[in-house]
């Protein structure tokens, strides 16, 4: 749909287009409002190594790599209770095929992930983000909707938990559209200033022996 601005927040409105990412870069902090849903280990899976379509349509939208706590309400209702993000580097090495097959747009997840999702996201034009740890149930009054659930047969935590969220967020953008990753290139920037200091260290104690 398209980037809104307001109050100064940055929301990415599902469906969201390659396009609207193209001035989404590392280290922006963005939030997401429309449709997300819960995608983890097994999902991925599923996907990738069984060849199973997504029975939840994330073309365009987002998933959220976590195992939330659910409860079940009358008439096949549900309400979140608690939604943290899982590691997100579990899924690494499903996610190149797994953006590739269901065109997600963007993914969210704790910590940061390497060269399969750097790929994906700069040849299929998606984003990874953290949400910050310790936040579920903050997490969880954004969302306002629980609108399906699908392979329940997964149990609670692996369930495809189709959501509509409302500026859920905020979310630190650590791999954009282009494939830079914010965690590694603060790696090496810290590696630099370790190294000069290292050295500057090992001069004025060369002495000791």
């Amino acid at each position: 749909m398209a980037v809104v601005v307001k109050d100064d927040k940055k929301i990415l409105v599902t469906p969201v287009s390659a396009e609207d990412l193209k001035d989404i870069h590392i280290g922006d902090i963005v939030y997401l409002s429309g449709d997300l849903t819960t995608c983890r280990d097994v999902a991925h899976r599923r996907v990738v190594e069984e060849g199973r379509e997504m029975p939840v349509n994330v073309k365009d939208c987002g998933i959220l790599h976590a195992g939330p706590i659910i409860r079940p309400l009358d008439n096949e209702q549900y309400e979140m209770v608690s939604v943290g993000p899982t590691t997100s580097m579990r899924m690494e090495k499903f996610e190149y095929e797994f953006v590739e097959e269901t065109g997600v747009r963007v993914i969210v997840g704790k910590g940061g992930m390497k060269e399969n999702t750097q790929r994906a996201c700069k040849d299929f034009g998606a984003i990874h983000c953290v949400f910050p740890a310790g936040n579920a149930v903050v997490a969880a009054t954004e969302v306002e909707e629980i609108v399906e659930a699908q392979w329940k047969d997964l149990g609670m935590p692996e369930t495809l938990w189709h959501c509509h969220v409302k500026k859920f967020g905020p979310l630190i953008v650590s791999i954009d559209s282009y494939g830079r990753n914010y965690f590694e290139e603060k790696k090496v920037e810290y590696n630099k200033k370790k190294d000069e200091q290292v050295e500057k260290i090992s001069k004025q104690v060369g002495f000791i022996k």
